[in-house]
């Protein structure tokens, strides 16, 4: 296979993971530019993306993430931590009050999370990274990503269980 199709099957394979990486720790307006950079790399290092499929999608990221951290150095946008919760707030159903109060809880509790923890956490739920590939895209080992995430889950279970970390939380029921 040559280089030019070797490219465009990665491409074709991982770009719109990549750009949801991407969306979800910087602006939508961001987002392509940061993308293309992060292929442009892949281009120019094509020999050093890993031959297996899932391994090629880590390495992907961890590019990415690399280009995002030159995009915060260069001052290119201002607000570039934290992992958006979502795009939209979830539809609100009469009934579904619990529902709500938890994802606010949640939402209250993440952002108490160092932007360090909010990453680690979200490698695993959001871009479904085995320990060994999150490490890679940290630039570490699994042993060390796999003790990142413990703390922080239990970073996030304590702003969960004590509603005087979230001050907002004092005086609401679960």
């Amino acid at each position: 296979m040559s280089r030019t199709q070797s490219f465009t099957d990665l491409y074709e394979r991982n770009h719109q993971d990549v750009l949801r990486f991407v969306r979800r720790r910087t602006d939508p307006d961001r987002a392509e530019d940061v993308v293309h950079e992060a292929f442009l790399v892949a281009w120019r290092r094509h020999q050093d993306v890993p031959a297996r499929a899932a391994d090629a999608r880590a390495w992907l990221f961890g590019v990415a993430r690399n280009c995002l951290l030159n995009d915060r150095r260069g001052g290119l946008r201002r607000d570039a931590v934290g992992v958006r919760l979502s795009a939209e707030p979830p539809p609100v159903s009469p009934g579904h009050e619990d529902v709500v109060v938890r994802r606010d809880e949640l939402a209250t509790a993440w952002r108490l999370l160092t932007a360090a923890e909010q990453e680690v956490i979200s490698l695993e739920l959001w871009e479904d990274l085995t320990s060994p590939q999150a490490g890679r895209v940290l630039g570490i080992s699994a042993a060390a990503y796999r003790l990142r995430l413990h703390r922080a889950r239990a970073a996030l279970r304590r702003h969960l269980d004590d509603p005087t970390s979230c001050p907002n939380l004092q005086g609401v029921t679960r």
